[in-house]
């Protein structure tokens, strides 16, 4: 297993062998394969952008909420997909399948790239019947069927078999993003070694989220998320009642929506009566993360497990000091001492007094902060992912990636 916080040398990938100097006759099709399309926005369009600048056809293949406009301004195709987040009825999840067949074959992709749960699955296996020539898969983690306590050993089982069957093409790469994952992954079987590497999560653009001064006024102790049990949201409104019976002088925020595709959705009821209640404040969901978090003076993220919380690389670059689980994922980020503190999950009490230590101390604040955002700079710069990935790219392709014959 790799020392936590680095990365993985990216193991070799199976070379195209064409002609020396061979100029490719046209250029490379890559698709992304997404479970919905506003998550490819929000996530995976710096590694589209690359792509198409690199002379690539990108094409990306997703359930469809109302973004495609915004993905063809980008220069991308846009093909929708019939895909469910949640549920494993056996008719949809096949036209899923049947579809991404119908969907390869007719667009030939040279290199898919699958992103999420079900794209990973059905997608490998569908490019594996039509011999799509390059596959990349990127897992945050290993779902809801594996974490959940009460999904049967039986469909554990069952999904796992599917797991080392979509994962097992040897014409596949498959990134994790950090190294407690690769961990499970290689040790459950579901995944070799060799095709295996880690990059930690989609990187952050540290010219749109940049440090701010902490606003005057009361501090904000922000939670920014998809309003999930598994994020911690209830530990988050503990720790909020126990700060303000001992008289803190703080603002709780819940910044994000609920999220009605997921089984742990905090239903919206709840929300509301934690607002009326006032014991937090609930922003909903926002579409201007930046200024969002240059409110906060603290950001707080209590989830369960996480593949790499691009919130929380968000937080640093805004240079906010950020308390979280240590869990995997979120340790990748909080270096406790350094830019923030780590807290066992679901424990209210541990969270206040963490949070409660920061709250006392605005010198902490700044000083956490400013090495939070050191720490984006250097390592989760947005820059540093998309050119891991095309490189991953190039080493798939070989001579079929652009620059490849040249180089």
């Amino acid at each position: 297993m790799p020392p936590r916080g680095s990365e993985a040398a990216a193991p070799s990938a199976p070379r195209t062998e064409r002609p020396a100097g061979r100029i490719p006759a046209r250029p490379p099709r890559v698709c992304f394969v997404v479970n919905v399309d506003w998550f490819f926005l929000s996530h995976r369009l710096p590694l589209a952008r690359a792509a198409r600048d690199a002379g690539a056809e990108v094409t990306l293949i997703a359930a469809d909420t109302g973004c495609g406009d915004r993905i063809r301004a980008e220069g991308l195709a846009f093909v929708p997909l019939p895909i469910t987040r949640r549920g494993l009825n056996a008719f949809s999840e096949a036209a899923a399948v049947a579809a991404l067949v119908r969907h390869y074959r007719r667009l030939r992709p040279d290199l898919v790239h699958h992103v999420t749960i079900k794209p990973v699955l059905y997608g490998s296996l569908a490019a594996r019947a039509v011999g799509v020539p390059a596959v990349v898969n990127a897992i945050s983690g290993l779902g809801y069927v594996f974490t959940s306590d009460d999904r049967s050993r039986l469909l554990r089982r069952v999904v796992g078999g599917v797991y080392r069957a979509a994962l097992g093409n040897p014409r596949s790469r498959t990134i994790l993003q950090n190294s407690d994952d690769l961990a499970m992954f290689v040790g459950r079987g579901l995944l070799r070694p060799e095709q295996a590497l880690v990059i930690r999560g989609s990187g952050v653009d540290c010219s749109v989220f940049r440090p701010t001064p902490e606003p005057a006024g009361e501090p904000v102790v922000m939670l920014p998320s998809r309003m999930l049990w598994d994020k911690g949201v209830a530990s988050f409104v503990e720790a909020a009642r126990l700060l303000r019976a001992r008289g803190a002088r703080a603002r709780f925020v819940l910044v994000g929506a609920s999220d009605d595709g997921n089984p742990t959705a905090v239903p919206h009821a709840q929300l509301q009566a934690w607002r009326d209640e006032g014991v937090v404040e609930w922003w909903g969901a926002r579409d201007d993360m930046p200024a969002a978090l240059a409110e906060a003076a603290v950001v707080v993220l209590p989830s369960r497990r996480e593949g790499l919380p691009k919130v929380l690389l968000e937080a640093a670059a805004c240079a906010r000091p950020m308390v979280a689980t240590d869990v995997p994922g979120c340790r990748e980020v909080v270096r406790p001492g350094v830019n923030g503190f780590l807290v066992p999950p679901d424990d209210g009490p541990a969270l206040a007094e963490a949070l409660g230590r920061l709250l006392d101390a605005p010198a902490l604040r700044r000083e956490y902060g400013a090495a939070a955002r050191e720490m984006a700079e250097r390592e989760f710069a947005e820059e540093i992912v998309v050119a891991r990935t095309m490189e991953l790219y190039a080493g798939l392709l070989g001579d079929l990636w652009p620059g490849a014959a040249a180089g």
